[in-house]
């Protein structure tokens, strides 16, 4: 299903926690690297690419449906977090409350320097709380896993994924992902007692 279509059937103010992964094609646009659909790039060009606007489309539903002081996951890649994306929380009620650093243990793409990790932008629907709401401390901001792509350009690390829902969520709960892509989250759900809820285009 189209993740826009599937967020628009879920009920408002409903959900403690969400994951959004955009494919992003600013990097693709901006960037001219000249090599995609090439070597490397070939798995990244392959797969459909997002707007701004669809992006933004996104983080809207998503707002929509958080309760308050629920939190969005939201995956970031260098290109944007230096370039800005704050644009796109417009005319929402999500808060930046934190940033968490993905160590991928490999070496990646990149002209000057090579990317090593990706970006998790840790945001809150207002009201903000961390008290009572964020329950685990001792998370580290800079993680490193290594995870097997087992056929997809951007599978995401599973453990931290199940420490950061058993941080903001409780036995039972619902996740939501509405570009699920791999699926990492429905696994890091299974593995703390989550249901899942989510999606992707084929």
């Amino acid at each position: 299903m189209d993740g826009l279509t599937f967020l628009s059937r879920l009920q408002q103010d409903s959900f403690p926690v969400a994951f959004f992964d955009p494919q992003y094609r600013g990097i693709l646009d901006k960037l001219g690297y000249g090599n995609e659909g090439e070597d490397r790039g070939k798995a990244r060009s392959s797969l459909k690419q997002m707007s701004e606007d669809i992006i933004c489309q996104f983080i809207a539903g998503l707002n929509r449906i958080l309760l308050p002081s629920g939190h969005l996951f939201l995956w970031m890649d260098k290109f944007h977090l230096c370039t800005g994306f704050t644009d796109w929380l417009n005319g929402t009620q999500l808060e930046v409350v934190d940033m968490l650093t993905w160590d991928k243990g490999r070496m990646g793409m990149g002209y000057r320097t090579r990317r090593r990790c990706e970006y998790l932008i840790i945001l809150q629907k207002q009201p903000r709380r961390a008290k009572g709401v964020w329950k685990i401390h001792n998370i580290p901001d800079v993680w490193l896993e290594t995870v097997e792509r087992n056929g997809h350009a951007h599978k995401k690390p599973v453990r931290l994924q199940e420490e950061l829902i058993s941080a903001v969520s409780n036995e039972g709960d619902v996740v939501v992902d509405p570009a699920a892509g791999s699926f990492s989250v429905m696994e890091a759900c299974k593995l703390r007692n989550r249901k899942f809820l989510g999606c992707d285009i084929l």
